[in-house]
């Protein structure tokens, strides 16, 4: 991870699950060139990790506000992490 990098979690929450969030999430993501993940969490919200360029970081937390068109995003938290936590990363999964 270099200087520009972020790496930041997300928590989606509203209905986000069974809309196919996680899959439209990793096409944004990989849309903008961004590593990381998206997994549903028991709780119902979906988790999204974010590795990348800053502002391409930041288009998708914009994204994530409205997500894809059959979901009803009710609110993102987000939380800068260590960028150790990148590591190994590589590509956008959605398990």
């Amino acid at each position: 991870m270099n200087d520009d990098e972020a790496c930041v979690r997300f928590f989606v929450s509203g209905r986000v699950q069974g809309v196919f969030f996680r899959g439209t999430t990793a096409a944004e993501a990989e849309r903008l060139g961004l590593r990381g993940a998206a997994v549903n969490l028991p709780d119902g919200r979906v988790e999204v990790l974010a590795i990348g360029p800053a502002g391409d970081v930041a288009a998708l937390a914009e994204w994530l506000q409205t997500g894809p068109r059959w979901a009803n995003v009710t609110g993102v938290e987000s939380q800068d992490e260590d960028p150790a936590v990148a590591g190994d990363v590589e590509g956008f999964s959605t398990g």
